[in-house]
């Protein structure tokens, strides 16, 4: 473990999780991508602890459904990772991890309309709030992930849906709301945030 508790580049990547809340029940460690739990030999995900590494968490198998990012600490609950209590996601079906999360080089540009078009906005930076910042309207078209992993969420403060963005995933090219994720309804996307390695 390097200076500030960040682990060294290059550290194995390291989940350990529990069938039960709270840290009870089986346990098992990952290092590595799980595309179903239930075929991993693992029932249900209901607590974890992520060890070293940023990881992906989705509610359902194939890295489906709702999105939640999953950095260094402990999860013992359901909303400890689903981050509000308005969307009960009380299991994991599938995870992996985010290669690309770099939180000293992060760089995104965001666009008014899809495909890239309209007025386009850059972040090297965390940004609780996309109105505060100017950003007319509640809505994103569209995303260019240059270098690093990012969050975007629904709401302000970080909160309410999450969309994970990575430069390392379709070339870090986002041109619609439908590649955000599975459970992507609108693009209506108000803070953003480098994910934390």
């Amino acid at each position: 473990v390097g200076h500030h508790g960040h682990p060294q580049p290059g550290l194995p990547l390291q989940m350990v999780v529990w069938d039960e809340p709270s840290f009870q029940g089986k346990k098992r460690e990952f290092t590595a991508a799980c595309d179903s739990t239930a075929e991993c030999g693992f029932g249900t995900v209901r607590s974890f602890k992520i060890e070293s590494g940023a990881w992906a968490g989705f509610e359902h198998s194939g890295f489906q459904g709702q999105q939640f990012v999953l950095e260094r600490g402990e999860y013992p609950c359901w909303e400890a990772w689903s981050g509000s209590n308005a969307y009960h996601v009380p299991r994991m079906g599938s995870f992996r991890p985010i290669a690309c999360a770099d939180r000293r080089d992060s760089r995104l540009a965001l666009f008014e309309h899809e495909n890239f078009l309209g007025r386009k906005g850059e972040l090297h930076d965390d940004c609780p709030s996309l109105p505060a910042l100017g950003w007319g309207g509640s809505a994103v078209g569209s995303f260019l992930v240059r270098s690093g992993a990012w969050v975007g969420s629904q709401y302000p403060g970080y909160r309410g849906f999450q969309y994970i963005l990575e430069s390392d995933s379709h070339a870090g090219r986002y041109p619609h709301v439908r590649h955000w994720g599975s459970h992507a309804q609108t693009g209506q996307i108000q803070s953003l945030r480098r994910v934390q390695h």
